[in-house]
């Protein structure tokens, strides 16, 4: 019985590590492009956004840091395009999610990715 417990236990040890976070690799201008997109489209009604006062919503998480999680919506790896995906069309991702689809093109939704993932603490 304790040896089923010590291999149940080592089976579930991988689970516990931490998912690798890999660094945005965008250019500068992706980055101010993205955060110019966020801002106007409205990102800080529901989120507080480092270096813009205002609004700061509270309805979801705040993006200070976002660079440095591992996992979007604590499901996906922080990759670039499934980033992108999200920011356009959460509820695609996630159903059920308090995150609405966002109107946005397809280049503004890959530098509100490249500008979540150049937040780092």
């Amino acid at each position: 019985m304790i040896g089923a417990m010590i291999i149940g236990t080592m089976t579930m040890l991988p689970a516990c590590h931490p998912a690798t976070i890999e660094p945005g690799e965008a250019d500068s201008a992706a980055v101010a492009r993205g955060r110019a997109a966020a801002e106007r489209l409205g990102c800080g009604a529901c989120h507080a956004m480092p270096g813009i006062d205002w609004p700061k919503g509270t309805v979801g998480p705040p993006l200070a840091g976002f660079g440095d999680r591992a996992l979007i919506a604590g499901r996906f790896r922080n990759d670039a395009a499934v980033l992108a995906g999200f920011v356009r069309d959460a509820p695609a991702l996630v159903p059920g999610t308090a995150m609405p689809p966002v109107a946005m093109t397809d280049d503004e939704a890959r530098d509100i990715a490249a500008w979540l993932q150049s937040l780092r603490e």
